[in-house]
């Protein structure tokens, strides 16, 4: 499997980098955003997070029209894996590859720390190692991490199992106490409705 982990201005890419580097030797690079990319050179096309371009106007708007994501928006058509973690999330919801948006944190601040997941869905090419139910630790390091979609959308997430990571505590139970930014239904991460795509935020 060749991987490809996608550098803009602002990206944080090393530590994706170096973990594809050890899990698949070395069939991992680098593209950076003034480059393209034949869509089937890569197998594995990651979005890290970061915060592209400074985050002006809002989180991933400029990152979007960069020449990369062409490629990228190519090989997603094709159905490779693409998989965005926090600013890279934000990057696949501004150029429609991934349903809703992410807003303002609900407490206007910014947060930096460990939370739960609760697995949703372990049937996706991205979760396979993990159990119905799971609870998973990970940190979160953002202030725009607030999942909205609109009525017609969470439906549609929900009847296609298009959910598959929830803010949950220790026990995996969900509520808005255990909810870090306010996002809708606790939603920390969705997959496209072919599952070759998968936004979180961590």
């Amino acid at each position: 499997m060749r991987c490809a982990v996608i550098t803009f201005p602002g990206s944080n890419f090393e530590d994706y980098y170096y973990i594809c580097k050890e899990v698949l030797g070395n069939a991992t690079e680098y593209v950076f955003h003034k480059e393209t990319f034949n869509s089937n050179e890569f197998d594995l096309i990651i979005l890290p997070g970061g915060t592209t371009y400074g985050d002006y106007v809002r989180a991933g708007a400029i990152a979007v029209h960069s020449p990369v994501m062409e490629s990228v928006v190519n090989a997603a058509s094709m159905g490779k894996l693409i998989f965005g973690i926090g600013n890279g999330f934000q990057i696949l919801l501004e150029t429609r590859l991934l349903p809703g948006a992410l807003t303002r944190n609900k407490d206007l601040k910014f947060h930096c720390h460990d939370v739960f997941l609760k697995v949703e869905n372990e049937t996706t090419p991205f979760t396979g190692l993990f159990k119905n139910k799971d609870i998973v630790k990970m940190p979160i390091a953002h202030g725009e991490g607030c999942y909205y979609a609109d009525d017609k959308t969470l439906r549609q997430l929900k009847t296609k199992k298009q959910i598959v990571f929830r803010y949950c505590d220790s026990l995996g139970i969900v509520s808005d106490k255990s909810n870090p930014n306010g996002s809708i239904e606790n939603i920390a991460g969705i997959v496209s409705e072919n599952g070759n795509i998968l936004g979180m935020m961590p």
